[in-house]
């Protein structure tokens, strides 16, 4: 398996008074051994549910309906990780995969000194001692350049600042060399200085972790995108809607949401003297999904057959993939 992880044909659904309501409808994706890909798109299209699963956090209401992902683990074993039993799947979260979540201050124990809980994570996983499993915390600290280790380890999360305390979590999602690293809008409540050097530390670590650690680097945000992704996948109402490599879909985005995304940012705008272009209208309502293609009320490319029937995800050239009946308007 030359994939750190593959999805195939993932459906995850939530129970409400309402009823179920699917929010992943066919997604399918991989990842390759150090790569990073970028997964994509506005609030409510998917991307975070996408990572719960594979994480199995889902929420009690949550339930995968249908599909399977498979992990390949630091022993190079393929692991079915829906099949794992609770206290297996314990055993491989924090060490073959783990998660940097988008609050530090909701994740971190605010009962618990910041040494105390990267340490908690490497004795979990590792056979050492206290005394080494501290070197290992400290060498953490280091390595994510949080200044002055000792001191900082016998702080609590709440004496720390925000971009300090995304380092800690950076720290913990590291402190047993995953295969894969999750990393959930990680930069959003981060002024964009803080942003940058979370970005450029990531890359980084990218390159000098052991065992050809993936990232999978959940965002709405397509400007970071640019900085540290080698591929990108768009979603869109729970579906796949483009996938390809950085430079291929922001120089010839092959879908109108893409499109429509790129078009929004400031830095696009600037760099081709034009205004911001909004994507007009907003993502649907997941219980109420429109007939056809999802994005079609919101395209300016929409045909008849767009709005009645629903396109499949189609390989256009090599691994560049499209949701789209008029992506031909777009090159």
């Amino acid at each position: 398996m030359d994939e750190t992880l593959k999805i195939e044909s993932l459906h995850t659904s939530f129970i409400s008074d309402y009823g179920s309501t699917k929010v992943l409808d066919d997604v399918s994706l991989s990842i390759k051994q150090s790569e990073v890909l970028a997964l994509v798109g506005e609030s409510g299209s998917g991307k975070t549910v996408t990572s719960l699963s594979i994480m199995g956090l889902l929420p009690p209401n949550g339930k995968i309906d249908q599909g399977k992902i498979t992990l390949l683990s630091k022993k190079n074993e393929e692991l079915d990780i829906l099949k794992l039993s609770e206290s297996k799947f314990n055993k491989v979260r924090g060490n073959d995969v783990s998660m940097i979540f988008q609050e530090p201050m909701t994740c971190l124990n605010p009962t618990m000194t910041i040494g105390s809980q990267i340490k908690e994570v490497i004795l979990n996983h590792k056979k050492i001692s206290n005394k080494d499993a501290y070197k290992s915390m400290i060498d953490l600290l280091k390595l994510v350049e949080i200044p002055e280790p000792e001191q900082r380890a016998e702080e609590y999360p709440h004496q720390l600042s925000g971009g300090m305390r995304q380092r800690i979590m950076i720290s913990i999602a590291l402190a047993c060399e995953p295969k894969l690293i999750i990393a959930d809008e990680p930069t959003t409540a981060l002024d964009v200085t803080i942003q940058a050097q979370l970005l450029e530390l990531l890359k980084r670590l990218k390159n000098s972790v052991v065992n050809k650690t993936s990232i999978l680097f959940v965002t709405h945000n397509l400007g970071i995108v640019r900085e540290i992704a080698d591929r990108i996948i768009v979603m869109y109402a729970g579906t796949i809607v483009e996938e390809g490599t950085v430079d291929e879909v922001f120089n010839k985005p092959l879908h109108p949401y893409t499109k429509g995304l790129i078009q929004s940012l400031p830095e696009f705008n600037i760099e081709h003297n034009k205004k911001i272009q909004p994507i007009r209208g907003s993502i649907p309502n997941m219980n109420k999904l429109p007939s056809g293609c999802y994005f079609h009320p919101r395209c300016d490319f929409a045909t008849e057959n767009c709005k009645i029937n629903k396109p499949n995800l189609e390989i256009i050239v090599n691994d560049r993939k499209s949701r789209c009946f008029e992506f031909r308007k777009l090159m």
